[in-house]
């Protein structure tokens, strides 16, 4: 193990770097009860609070580099009207997304985040409480471990990620609003289970679901799976959020339209990888 790696995480509370010690064993079988329940699990104080700081320094430094853009879109992340559904089928449901990214090509070679990212020690931890062995890091060069940046009046609507996988990171709370929002495996691959995603889209909250981060917290997530947003930033302050990422598959990446809208550019592998998903659910 990497010494740096114990500057980041709280190993003293929680030593992922030994799966097979009691501790990290009970808060493996938390995490994945969690996860197969409500495809949702969080660990408090994950983070150092040093470690936590360098973050938030990393990201006021390079913040000119963010790409912001509005837009309304569709819970697949696409703005494009595909006008052979009917006008109300979920893919012609458009709302106003407002939020930005720090493309994961733009961090420094000694970023505190790139680094966590490409450690073992993590990616084994978040296979172990997923419950699926391998799993990978995504290979979407821009994506891979972003950070997302909400600004005051940002918003983030109804959506589900290209990536199985999500950890997310809170560097920086709002003064008020930024609230997560859930529901929990409401499709599956095969399945896009439309009707009830309409439902949540109509403003049933039946199957909704809430998760106040604090900062250092870690979420570890299904959020290809699981319908999410983030309500409304209010007051004067940012939302900072770091969003490492894991699949199934190491070939795939996000489609080019997508990565266009959201990135705010497009790679050649991009291009070169644009294929059918193999769950045959939409992005």
């Amino acid at each position: 193990m990497n010494n740096r790696l114990g500057t980041i995480i709280n190993l003293k509370k929680y030593p992922i770097q030994n799966l097979n010690s009691t501790v990290t064993k009970e808060l493996v079988k938390k995490c994945k009860n969690e996860l197969d329940q409500f495809s949702c699990s969080t660990i408090p104080n994950f983070i150092l609070p040093k470690s936590l700081k360098t973050m938030n320094t990393e990201l006021e430094q390079q913040i000119d580099e963010v790409y912001m853009s509005k837009e309304s879109i569709n819970p697949y992340l696409n703005s494009k009207d595909e006008q052979f559904f009917e006008k109300d089928h979920p893919k012609r449901i458009f709302s106003k997304r407002y939020n930005g990214y720090l493309n994961s090509d733009l961090f420094e070679k000694n970023s505190e985040m790139k680094f966590l990212y490409e450690q073992e020690e993590l990616l084994k931890f978040v296979s172990a409480c997923v419950g699926i062995s391998p799993i990978y890091r995504w290979a979407d060069p821009l994506a891979c471990h972003a950070y997302n940046i909400m600004k005051p009046d940002g918003i983030l609507p109804w959506h589900f990620d290209s990536c199985e996988f999500t950890l997310s990171i809170m560097l920086q709370k709002p003064d008020e609003g930024g609230i997560f929002e859930y529901c929990p495996n409401i499709r599956e691959p095969g399945n896009e289970n439309f009707e009830e995603v309409k439902k949540v889209l109509d403003g049933n909250r039946k199957r909704v679901r809430q998760l106040k981060l604090e900062p250092g917290d870690l979420q570890i997530f299904k959020g290809r799976f699981t319908l999410h947003r983030v309500t409304k930033i209010k007051g004067n302050r940012s939302r900072y959020l770091a969003i490492p990422a894991y699949v199934l598959d190491p070939w795939r990446v996000n489609t080019p339209e997508h990565s266009r809208a959201i990135y705010g550019k497009v790679l050649p592998i991009h291009h070169e990888r644009n294929i059918k998903r193999s769950d045959g659910l939409a992005d």
